[in-house]
């Protein structure tokens, strides 16, 4: 019974800093404020005139590449990058994505954030794009994060970086990892910054109390495992996601996730951290139905995914977590699947991040010959 499932560039530089990727420098992982332009007469600016400015120079940003301009903005001067901190949303708030840290931070509720992943087989490369798909966002197509399969004696590791060309884990653009077991079953999601300090208010590589330096220590963020499947009897893929830092609370009416602060130096009372003593949220793929007139396995990508493919997927919550209707258990919290060759779409939402969304998609595209 074969398994098959069917679904129903660059920017043009402008005259500021910067490339086609989100801010080369990770300023959220220093807990030195981002470098700032001599304010000079622009710290003298009326704050409500200032704010005015902003309010602007955002709205009218609400895609990339002009998006870029909101970025600037907050490098002018701190009197400016205050004034951001009033106007400027996480995605969660307003489905937009801005800085860097942006990534890390859950995506919209309701609306879905729609991107495409760009699979380059003789570079080992995989490349996260904000857009609906490559035909339609072309030569604007926004990189978000990119990625390099790394083949070890012992499994395989997926390095995750801001930049499209650099995934040394000595830079600032490097976000974290994906890394497997031998046969492929198992994959542990990394994130390379560790989980914010409330009470020294900031993040850091290092961490320095009387003197003393202590090292990073990562993050394992998800656990990704797939059911054997040794005989091929048991149909599709199954994948069950415990993600370690979302409670399962989240995804109740008024229930909160993680949330990294934009900039380094707000409070961290805004942005609740997960508590270790309550259960982790757990998401599990859709099983497909068997279609018998086209003889294979089908889901419901309401026209984003077009071509079948054993990594196509829906993930949604765990039934056994969920207290909600029927219909609110089928919402899909991320869906990956492909459109043509060497091209698939991501569409992710809340609670996830698009550095989570991205890493759970990487693991699909590992080889699993226990699974298949």
């Amino acid at each position: 019974m074969p398994f098959k499932c069917l679904g129903g560039a660059r920017i043009q530089k402008k005259n500021v800093r910067g490339t086609s990727h989100i801010a080369p420098i990770n300023y959220e992982s220093s807990s030195l404020p981002p470098p700032l332009i001599n304010g000079g007469q622009w710290e003298s600016l009326p704050h409500e005139l200032l704010l005015d400015i902003i309010k602007r120079v955002e709205a009218g940003g609400s895609s990339w590449p002009a998006r870029q301009d909101v970025v600037a903005c907050a490098a002018v001067c701190r009197l400016w990058r205050d004034t951001m901190k009033q106007v400027v949303k996480t995605p969660e708030q307003c489905g937009l994505i801005t800085f860097p840290i942006s990534l890390k931070q859950p995506g919209p509720r309701g609306e879905p954030m729609q991107c495409f992943i760009r699979r380059d087989r003789a570079a080992s490369t995989y490349r996260l794009y904000l857009g609906l798909s490559p035909a339609l966002a072309g030569d604007l197509s926004k990189l978000l994060l990119a990625a390099k399969k790394v083949r070890k004696a012992t499994g395989t590791e997926f390095l995750i970086s801001l930049a499209a060309d650099d995934f040394s884990r000595a830079t600032n653009t490097y976000v974290g990892k994906l890394s497997s077991n031998f046969l492929g079953t198992k994959f542990v999601i990394y994130d390379d910054q560790p989980h914010y300090d409330p009470l020294n208010q900031k993040f850091g590589s290092t961490n320095i109390t009387c003197g003393v330096v202590s090292p990073m220590v990562k993050s394992k963020v998800v656990n990704i495992s797939y059911e054997l499947n040794f005989l091929r009897t048991k149909g599709p893929r199954r994948m069950h996601c415990t993600m370690n830092t979302i409670p399962s609370t989240a995804i109740q009416k008024d229930g909160t996730a993680p949330t990294p602060p934009t900039f380094a130096d707000e409070e961290f009372s805004h942005f609740p951290i997960p508590n270790t003593n309550e259960e982790p949220l757990i998401l599990k793929n859709k099983a497909p139905r068997w279609h018998e007139q086209l003889q294979c396995w089908c889901l419901n990508f309401k026209g984003r995914v077009t071509v079948a493919s054993v990594k196509n997927f829906q993930l949604a919550v765990d039934p056994e977590q969920s207290d909600q209707s029927m219909e609110q258990q089928d919402d899909v919290i991320l869906q990956f699947g492909k459109i043509g060759k060497d091209i698939f779409t991501m569409d992710y939402c809340y609670p996830l991040s698009t550095f989570q969304a991205f890493a759970i998609c990487l693991s699909s595209f590992d080889t699993k010959p226990a699974c298949e």
